[in-house]
C-alpha cells in the first residue's frame, strides 16, 4: 500500500466500515524482549506519513488521530476516526495507519481501531492543516 493513499494495483478493495459499528486493523509483530521502544515523536512522524486521498493533508493534522498510546512491550493502539462515515478509503485508511505505525523501529503490534464518537468536526485540525486548506 502507498502511504499516499494510492492502492497497489490488483489490490483487493478492504470492506467499508459501519458507522456506530467497531472496525480496527492491526499490522507488525510483537517487539522481541531487550529492545528500546521507541517514543512518541517517531510515531507521529509515520501518522504524518499517512493522507486521506481526497485531502491534501495528514491524517494527524487533520485531526483524525485522537489518541495513541504506547505499551511497555512496543505495542501501539491508536483510535482514529473518519472526515465522514462515507468516506471513500474507509476501508482502508486504518489499516495504512496500522501499517506506517508499525514500521517505526522499536514499535511491535499495533491496532488501529475507527472510532465515531466523538463525530469528527474540522475544530480537530491544527492550525497548519487549516491554513493548507485555506480554512482562515
Amino acid at each position: 500500500m502507498d502511504y499516499q493513499g494510492m492502492p497497489q494495483q490488483g489490490a483487493a478493495p478492504a470492506p467499508a466500515p459501519v458507522e456506530g459499528e467497531d472496525f480496527s486493523a492491526t499490522s507488525g509483530h510483537p517487539l522481541a524482549e531487550g529492545l528500546t521502544i521507541a517514543g512518541e515523536e517517531p510515531v507521529i512522524a509515520a501518522l504524518k506519513t499517512v493522507f486521506d486521498p481526497e485531502i491534501p493533508v495528514d491524517v494527524y493534522e487533520l485531526g483524525l488521530i485522537y489518541k495513541f498510546d504506547i505499551d511497555d512491550k512496543g505495542g501501539v493502539k491508536v483510535d482514529m476516526s473518519l472526515t465522514a462515515p462515507g468516506c471513500p478509503v474507509a476501508g482502508e485508511l486504518p489499516q495504512w495507519v496500522a501499517d506506517a505505525v508499525s514500521g517505526v523501529e522499536g514499535i511491535g503490534e499495533v491496532v488501529v481501531t475507527l472510532v465515531w464518537e466523538p463525530g469528527w468536526t474540522p475544530d480537530r485540525m491544527s492550525e497548519d492543516a487549516k491554513l493548507a486548506l485555506g480554512m482562515f
